[in-house]
């Protein structure tokens, strides 16, 4: 299965699957699998893209 958090750029939209509290979240980089978004009841976070798969918003809600 292709690793579909490669894919991830600056400035698209993400939720965080295990956390849906943290709210929508705008991915500040992705750089070797290390994943950094700011989320908007969490902050700034950076995530391992091998141990969660972030899930792709088509815009604010």
């Amino acid at each position: 299965m292709e690793d579909l958090n490669s894919l991830l750029e600056p400035g698209m939209l993400v939720r965080h699957p295990d956390a849906p509290d943290w709210g929508l979240g705008q991915v500040q980089s992705n750089i070797n699998g290390k994943i950094t978004v700011n989320f908007e009841h969490q902050g700034k976070v950076t995530i391992n893209g091998s141990n969660v798969l972030l899930v792709v918003q088509q815009g604010a809600e």
